[in-house]
Parts: structure tokens; sequence; C-alpha cells
């Protein structure tokens, strides 16, 4: 019996052994954990580092995740609505982290530079550090992972060119990185790219807009410097899903293709686009927005299926077309239609006529006067009409 007693015991330790084994972290990335959390802290009303006891085991700690000793996933940050965030800096010892898959950070004020190293994380698939005080530029090493699917460093403060080897990583899908300093032109993507979304709004670029992938389904370019035409480069983006070329300076006509891709918004206000709008058949896109261009011609009654449509500050000329008036008085699918600002010269609308109240018409500063009395945005201003020598059209 006392053999089998302490035969029992054996069993018990080396099994109790084995799990502690288990659970211990591989001493590379127990210290590059420290370093992390030497770098980094809770914000005032953010608890989330309190749980970070060195004595125990990392993988149990908030954010971390492993796969055997290595760990696998890095979420920095309570992920809670509304949560303060961290401050402090990403320490260069994240690179030794030779399993990373996943790193992300929660908004905060963590500043400095996207550390070099993280090249060195040759797993890595994810890497979104959004809406924080990174700077600096993006390291070109990031264009070496091979792996890499979503790179999010959007609302940053970081500057410089886009490297071109970003632009090439093979697993690459989601491209974010909006509302930052950036400068020179729009990458480059080979025909091999599986982009699906390249969001670059509110930075510095500039250039034309190069061939893009066929596989991208939201495309933001917005707010920036842009130049030349884009009448080849959106006609071959068949997947396309939101387009946003607003506020640059790009010019040229665009191609009724456009009006057929499986668009639910199209923005291109605020650029020099010029040109007849001919749409092929009935334009179902829920949202487009072509105001502060230089648009020419009559209004197509093809846009009357549109939901919300911005024609404004253009040069169309001639009579609203009487589909676009029946689909907004008649509470169809047309809710917005934004005219003021055209040299427009007629509307079939009764003046008794009244617009249901999910409904919004503008038609101030054309060469007629507005049969309907309808609030305009404070931007349309307060003259009616448009002076008569602006207007040889005009016939009464």
């Amino acid at each position: 019996m006392a053999v089998l007693a302490r035969l029992g015991a054996v069993v018990v330790f080396l099994a109790a052994a084995a799990v502690v084994a288990e659970g211990i972290l591989d001493p590379v990335d127990f210290l590059a954990l420290q370093a992390v959390r030497r770098s980094l802290d809770d914000m005032p009303g953010s608890s989330f580092f309190e749980a970070w006891d060195f004595t125990a085991d990392p993988c149990g700690f908030p954010g971390v995740y492993c796969d055997g000793d290595k760990v696998a996933a890095l979420a920095l940050g309570d992920p809670r609505a509304g949560s303060p965030g961290l401050s402090g800096r990403l320490d260069p010892a994240l690179g030794r982290l030779s399993a990373l898959t996943e790193l992300s950070l929660v908004p905060g004020r963590v500043a400095g530079e996207l550390p070099e190293s993280l090249a060195s994380c040759r797993n890595l698939r994810f890497l979104a550090v959004s809406k924080n005080l990174i700077s600096g530029r993006i390291p070109d090493g990031l264009g070496g992972l091979s792996n890499l699917r979503t790179l999010d460093v959007s609302f940053n403060q970081i500057s410089g060119a886009i490297p071109p080897s970003i632009s090439t990583l093979p697993s690459i899908t989601n491209l974010i990185l909006c509302h930052n300093h950036l400068t020179g032109g729009v990458p480059s993507f080979p025909d091999s790219s599986q982009l699906i979304r390249l969001d670059l709004k509110h930075n510095a670029l500039s250039g034309s807009v190069p061939s893009l992938p066929s596989t991208l389904q939201y495309l933001s370019l917005s707010a920036n410097q842009l130049t030349g035409t884009v009448e080849s480069v959106l006609p071959r983006l068949t997947r396309l899903n939101f387009l946003d070329l607003s506020m640059n300076q790009l010019d040229g006509r665009i191609s009724a293709s456009v009006f057929t891709l499986p668009l639910s918004v199209l923005q291109l206000q605020r650029n020099f686009f010029s040109g007849l709008l001919e749409p092929l058949n009935d334009v179902t896109i829920q949202v487009v927005d072509l105001s502060y261009n230089r648009f020419w011609g009559p209004i197509s009654p093809l846009l009357a299926g549109v939901g919300q449509l911005y024609l404004n500050n253009n040069r169309f000329t001639g009579e609203v077309p009487a589909r676009l008036v029946q689909e907004l008085v008649g509470s169809g699918g047309l809710q917005v239609l934004y005219l003021q600002h055209n040299f427009l010269t007629g509307i079939e609308i009764s003046p008794a006529s009244s617009l249901p109240s999910s409904a919004s018409l503008c038609l101030m500063y054309n060469c007629m006067v507005p049969p309907v009395d309808a609030p305009c945005p404070l931007k349309a201003g307060t003259q009616n009409t448009r002076p008569a020598d602006q207007c040889p059209e005009w016939r009464g």
C-alpha cells in the first residue's frame, strides 16, 4: 500500500509539473511584455494594466493571448467604448514577439514612432493603432510582412510618403491610413493585389490617381491634393460599393459606366469635374454628391432613382426633369434634391404643392423664380434668382 501511495504521489507531482510547464511563457516573450508594460501607462480612468502582475502567468493578462508558450496576439487597452486608453509609446521590444499575429491599440494618447522592429514579426496579420498620437514615418520594413492583411494607422500624426513596399504586400486587404500628414502620391498596386478597402482621406497626397485593384470595394481619397482625370481608372472597379474622391483638384469627365457600379455612396464634390452627365440606365445609388464642380448641360431624368442627390453649384441648364419632381413630391425614393447655384430655367411643380416632411428641395440662385418656398442650407445664400444678364435662356 505504501508503494502505491508513493506512486500516486509521483503521478500527481508529475501532472502538476506538466501544468506548470505549460503555463511558462517563453523567456524572450516574457521580457518583451515587461518592456511593453514599462513604456505604456493607463490614462486617468483606465485600469487596463492593473492585472498585469508579472508574478503570475502573463498569458492570463488582459489583452494577452498565447499559443503554447508564445504570445500570439496583443490587444493593448480596454476595448470597451469610452475607455480613456493608454499613454506612452510602443516599445521596440514588440519586435521580439516572434509568434505575434495580431497587434491592436485602443484610441488614446500613445505617441512616438511605430517601431521598426515590428518588421521582425513575420507572422503578423493584423496591425491597428488608430486614434493616437503616433508620428514619424511608416516603417519600410512593414512591406516585408507577407502575411499582413490589415494595416490601420488612421487618425495619427504620421508623415512622409507611403512606402512602395506597402502596396505590394501579397496578403493586404485593408489599408487604412486616413487622417494623417502623408505626402507623395497614391501608391500603385500590382494586378495580383487582393485589396478590398483603401482609405487615404485627409492627408496631403498629390499627383494623379493610378490604376487601382479591381478587387476594391471601398475607396476614399478625399481631402487630398490629387490632380488629373479618373475617367479610365473608375470603370474597372466593378466591385466598388463606396467611392469618395471629394475635395481634391481632379478634373475631366465622369464616365457613364461609373453610375452602373454597385455603389451605395458616390461622392465627387468639390473638384473640377466637367462635361455632361449621361447615365446609361436608371441610377439607384443611395447618395450621389456631385456638387461644387463644373458639370453642364441638362439634368438626366435617369437620376430620379437616387436617394439623396446633390447637384448644386454646377452649370446645369434647362428644366428640372419631371421624374425627379415626381419622386420627391410623391414620397418616392428621392429624399434630398439640391439644385441651387446652377442655370436652371424651370421646374414643373405647383406653388401649392407641399413637400413631404422627409423631403428637401433647394432651387435658389437659378435662372427662375423658385415656385415653392422650401428651406435651403445657409450656404445657399439669400438671393432667390440669378441676375438676368447671367441667364440668356430665361424666358420669364
